[in-house]
């Protein structure tokens, strides 16, 4: 077991390799000139060509990415120009942000999701299956963008009973965590469902309702720990795609974290600290899918860890 963690971490450090390189390229690629952008339209090409220098953006491409990664090798992801500060103290300043809309997210989908797709696989066919299939395809249709704006509109804008913007109490995270997590709500019902129904039709569960064993039990502890698998594989994706990719409901809701933080950081061009969010993002969305691999062979013994 051990030997195959250690393989896979070593996967994992290949995927952050691959994927810094990719980020260097992308921010160099995109049009206009960070420096100027920076100091603005009336600087002198004298400042700006001291930009460059201060920036390291004069050094050929290969020595500026050697140095970035060796930075990161030492705990340094580098230094941004426009926010005056380190990349790290700005990045793990607003990961914790980013996490708590995270977690109101996972709230939500165990909340709705999780009973839904339950029910609706022990009792395929009746209503509740029906609004679950509708509900997931519901789910699926809806923008996260229409649905944020949606909800702004009528808790914010006409019943005003909701706050449309920042963090702060309890009150300001309702709207940005509904939809952080209803937008993962409808492929978590759809395979609870699925895999509940499926596992209630196999033979070990006919034998064990044979022996006189109560529904209950049947359905926590010997049909659920089968069901659950794929949901668990999937929800460890969606916490990832939750923690790396809150941009654009954290811009709605004017949410102070990571995603918020890196459109600036895209808009202004600022290339270290775009390279150290994706770095970041890419790091925490390996390790929760290498955590849920192994929680996967743990729930299920008969799984190999490979």
């Amino acid at each position: 077991m051990l030997k195959k963690v250690l393989r896979r971490l070593a996967f994992s450090i290949i995927v952050l390799v691959g994927i810094s390189v990719i980020a260097f390229v992308l921010v160099r690629l995109a049009p206009g000139d960070p420096a100027r952008l920076m100091l603005g339209a009336t600087a002198t090409e004298e400042q700006v060509q001291q930009m460059h220098t201060k920036m390291g953006l004069d050094e050929p491409y290969l020595t500026q990415y050697f140095k970035y990664i060796s930075g990161v090798l030492h705990g340094d992801l580098g230094y941004s120009y426009y926010f005056g500060m380190s990349c790290k103290e700005l990045i793990f300043g607003r990961i914790p942000a980013t996490a708590r809309l995270t977690l109101a997210g996972v709230i939500v989908i165990l909340i709705i999701a999780v009973p839904l797709g339950i029910t609706a696989g022990i009792k395929k066919g009746s209503a509740v299956d029906t609004f679950s299939m509708l509900f997931s395809l519901l789910g699926q249709s809806l923008s996260p963008v229409w649905l944020g704006l949606l909800l702004i509109l009528l808790f914010g804008v006409r019943l005003k009973v909701l706050p449309t913007q920042g963090m702060g109490t309890l009150q300001h995270i309702i709207m940005p965590g509904i939809v952080m997590g209803f937008q993962f709500c409808s492929m978590t019902t759809r395979l609870l469902r699925s895999g509940m129904a499926e596992t209630l039709e196999e033979d070990y569960i006919t034998a064990t309702r044979a022996r006189g064993i109560g529904r209950i039990k049947v359905y926590t502890v010997y049909a659920l720990k089968n069901a659950v698998l794929p949901t668990i594989t999937n929800m460890g994706n969606n916490i990832g795609n939750m923690m790396a990719g809150s941009m654009v409901i954290e811009t709605i809701f004017g949410w102070p974290g990571l995603g918020e933080l890196t459109i600036r950081a895209i808009n202004l061009r600022d290339f270290y600290l775009v390279q150290s969010i994706l770095l970041v993002s890419a790091f925490i969305f390996v390790s929760i899918n290498l955590i849920v691999d192994i929680l996967y062979c743990v729930i299920d013994k008969r799984i190999e860890f490979n």
